[in-house]
């Protein structure tokens, strides 16, 4: 049985979350795994089979990555898993075998929730992730209802439509600035090792070991500086109203606050190396970049939840 032939086999009120790579992450990870096998040197020895093997792990995951579908209604729960070469596998979870439900959190990653299941077989089942990060509330209780389970209480969800005030970003603290400071002493430390070295020798300098330590310490040096600015930002959003936190290169707490008559375009960025993002154009000319987030699915339903609070008009809305 097929995702659609599983669609089609659960009319009526229904839930699916979806789990898997995407076509575009397969395609990726297939590049990456082909370009570490190209630039493979057959005389640099353990480099070499160390690129043999990441290049190969990469393309075992974008060929082989399960694709898996829960497709959730009052009867109980389809499981589907496919992989790209291979035979579908079906598993068919009745409402009457769960004993609990509940949603988990990734402490690592915070818009990735779950759906746990606790089966009368005392079986755990982990659901894939609930693609609208800013319904989790909402979605626990509509799986909830479903199955006639208890809603039980959702774990903190910062960026939950339901929360007056939804956060995307950590909050910014000087702490952060802190700690990349100390690094880039660590790192000016570390550039200044060849000088040292090589003074307490009386050996000469090479044009290497000159040009590299001083490139360093100019980087270190550029980290000191702005150490406090590059802390990120924090995006509040309110009802009418985006506020912007950020830390000050001299580590002054300062914020921005735009409504939706200030943004010219909207839209969700997804570079091919990090998660996706909201980036906001506004009529001055000036362009915002969200803190990431995490898949497309997550970052647009974060991006309409914006587009509603802030009353953004649909043509400001870029697909």
């Amino acid at each position: 049985m097929d995702v659609n032939a599983m669609d089609e086999a659960t009319r009526g009120d229904k839930i699916h979350l979806r789990g898997g790579p995407s076509l575009q992450e397969r395609l990726l990870g297939a590049g990456f795994g082909i370009a570490a096998l190209f630039f493979a040197d057959a005389e640099s020895g353990v480099s070499t089979f160390v690129s043999i093997a990441i290049g190969a792990a990469i393309l075992g995951y974008a060929a082989l990555a399960t694709d898996v579908l829960w497709s959730i209604s009052a009867n109980g729960i389809v499981i589907g898993r496919m992989r790209p070469f291979g035979r579908p596998q079906t598993r068919v979870i009745r409402r009457d075998d769960i004993a609990a439900m509940q949603v988990q959190s990734d402490k690592t990653d915070a818009t990735d929730f779950r759906i746990l299941l606790r089966l009368s077989s005392g079986d755990c089942l982990l659901s894939p992730p609930i693609a609208e990060v800013t319904r989790v509330s909402e979605t626990n209780n509509m799986i909830a209802d479903l199955l006639r389970l208890p809603h039980g209480n959702p774990p903190a969800n910062p960026m939950d439509a339901a929360n007056t005030e939804m956060r995307i970003g950590n909050p910014v603290r000087k702490a952060a600035g802190s700690r990349t400071r100390i690094l880039a002493l660590i790192i000016a430390g570390l550039c200044t090792i060849p000088y040292a070295y090589k003074f307490w020798s009386g050996l000469p300098l090479s044009t290497g070991e000159m040009i590299f330590p001083a490139v360093g310490l100019v980087i270190a040096f550029a980290v000191f500086r702005y150490a406090y600015a590059l802390a990120g930002t924090s995006w509040i959003v309110r009802q009418g109203e985006l506020r912007i936190e950020r830390m000050s290169r001299g580590a002054v707490p300062t914020a921005d606050t735009i409504s939706g008559s200030d943004v010219e375009a909207i839209s969700i960025e997804c570079p091919p190396e990090g998660n996706c993002l909201v980036r906001i154009e506004l009529r001055s000319g000036k362009k915002l970049w969200s803190p990431e987030i995490g898949t497309q699915a997550q970052a647009r339903a974060v991006s309409d939840e914006i587009v509603r609070r802030l009353g953004i008009a649909p043509e400001k809305v870029r697909r």
